[in-house]
Order: structure tokens, then C-alpha cells, then sequence
């Protein structure tokens, strides 16, 4: 062994110490005002839960009692909704991406489009459909607030459906090609099949997105403080009795506040937990 061996071998494992160090430091910086945020929210919201606050409408304004239920059902309708209209369209799109569009001036000015509206504010998104739904129909609506969060689920979709879809490796097309089998059958069976975790996750986090949203609502759903669940008319949702109760000068209804924000993070972080237990069951199996 050279005379220089040892030293240079106690050297590295200095640096990687250090680097380990660097690591662990700044995933400190990233878990502390995360779990800040969950300590301060759980702290000042568990006291509002109860079997009222999960199935009552909310209370006269300076009464106490009452709860989120509406708020509840209504978020539940606009993601549905939603979901409904955002999913096949992202898949759609990014199927024709992946696996019809990789080169062309069309493709490419799909995705130039599809990244800017990603990058779009989403109150700009809620001031469009105003314009677009709510002003033609001549009321606030359900609806018209579906529209705006399928806006900006759809570009979540159609990024992770190519990207997951660009994974699959070539040889799965080629030896469904080879069998005789049409391309539209390789695609729908075998490339989508094989994606289909990845694509579920990009969902999930896209969904967990805009059932947080309050711009947008603020311009379409309005709101309803009554059971509402007709697409044609104003709806609660969670993120828009959040911020309504969190402005009011009662303690009670900021109160309910908090628990409505803890239910909103719970509800996230659910649908994350069962969207990356499905993926990887899937690994798994």
C-alpha cells in the first residue's frame, strides 16, 4: 500500500461525513417549517372536531356551534367534477404526446401551451372563467368552479402521463407490434398499463393541489352557507370557509378555521398515502 493510502483514505471519509452532514442539515431546513406548520395547525384545529363540525352547516355569524359540512360536500363536487373533465383529457393529450407527437411544430406548440398554463396564477384561471362560464349563465356555480380547477388539473395530467409514458421502455411496443397485435391496443394495454402507477401518483398530487385552491372558487362556486350539491348553483368548499372564517372577528368561526384546515391537509395527505400505497403494491405484486 502506498505511504499516502491512509491519509487519503481518512481525506474521503472526512468529505463524505461532511456531505452527509450537509444532507441531513438541509433536510432539517426543509422538515421544520413543515412540521411547524402541521404542529401549529393540528394544535389550533383538533379542538374544533366534532360530530357537528363534520355534518352541520355553519352557524348564524357571532353564534356559536355549527360546522363544514356543506364545505365538505362541496369540495367533494368540484374535484369530482373536476376530475371528470380533467382526467381524459390529460390522458388523452398526453398519450398523443408521447406516442404520436414526439417531433412537429404542432407537439411542440402543445407542450409550449401546456407549460405557460401551468405557470398561469390561478386567479388569472378564476377571472377567465368568470368571463367565460359565470358571466353567460348569469350566476355563481358549481360548474363554472369545476371548470376553473379542471384548468389547472389538466396540465398536471397531460406533463405526468407523457413523462410516465416516455418510461416505458421501448421493447414492451416493439414485441406487441411484433405479436400483431394493433398500436392502439399496445398503447391502451400494455404502455398505459405499465405507466398507470405513475400516472395515478401525478394525479393524486394534482388533485391534492386543487382541492386546496381558493382564488379561483372566490370567482365561480361564490360559496353557499346552506347544503348545495347542483352543479348549476353556489357551492361551499373547504378553502373558501377557511378563508372566510379565518378574516371574521369571531374566535369560533377561526376556530372552525383551523379545523377545516386540518381536514384539508388530512384529506391530502390521504389521498397521497393511498395513491403511493397503490403504487407500490403494484412494485410489489
Amino acid at each position: 500500500m502506498p505511504p499516502d493510502a491512509g491519509r487519503w483514505t481518512a481525506w474521503r471519509r472526512v468529505q463524505e461525513r461532511a456531505v452527509t452532514l450537509c444532507l441531513l442539515l438541509a433536510t432539517g431546513v426543509v422538515l421544520v417549517p413543515v412540521a411547524s406548520v402541521l404542529y401549529v395547525t393540528v394544535r389550533n384545529g383538533i379542538a374544533a372536531w366534532n360530530w357537528a363540525f363534520f355534518t352541520q352547516v355553519p352557524a348564524a355569524v357571532g353564534a356559536s356551534g355549527g360546522g363544514v359540512g356543506n364545505a365538505i360536500a362541496g369540495t367533494a363536487l368540484l374535484v369530482m367534477l373536476a376530475l371528470f373533465v380533467a382526467a381524459p383529457v390529460g390522458l388523452m393529450a398526453g398519450v398523443y404526446l408521447s406516442e404520436f407527437g414526439r417531433e412537429g411544430g404542432f407537439p411542440r406548440a402543445v407542450r409550449v401551451v401546456n407549460d405557460a398554463l401551468m405557470g398561469v396564477p390561478t386567479i388569472v384561471l378564476g377571472i377567465f372563467v368568470y368571463a367565460a362560464v359565470v358571466v353567460p349563465m348569469g350566476h355563481f356555480s358549481a360548474l363554472a368552479g369545476s371548470v376553473a380547477l379542471a384548468l389547472i388539473l389538466i396540465p398536471t395530467v397531460v406533463r405526468v402521463t407523457e413523462d410516465m409514458l416516455r418510461m416505458v421502455p421501448p421493447e414492451l411496443r416493439d414485441a406487441g407490434l411484433a405479436l400483431g397485435v394493433p398500436e392502439w391496443r399496445v398503447i391502451t394495454s400494455i404502455v398505459l398499463r405499465a405507466a398507470f402507477p405513475g400516472i395515478l401518483t401525478g394525479i393524486a398530487l394534482g388533485v391534492a393541489r386543487i382541492a386546496g385552491e381558493t382564488a379561483p372558487l372566490l370567482f365561480t362556486a361564490f360559496g353557499n352557507p346552506n347544503w348545495a350539491l347542483n352543479p348549476l348553483q353556489p357551492v361551499s368548499a373547504l378553502p373558501l370557509q377557511v378563508f372566510l372564517d379565518a378574516v371574521s372577528p369571531y374566535a369560533d368561526l377561526q376556530q372552525k378555521a383551523w379545523g377545516a384546515a386540518l381536514l384539508l391537509i388530512v384529506i391530502v395527505a390521504c389521498g397521497n398515502g393511498f395513491a403511493r400505497a397503490y403504487t407500490y403494491g403494484r412494485k410489489v405484486g
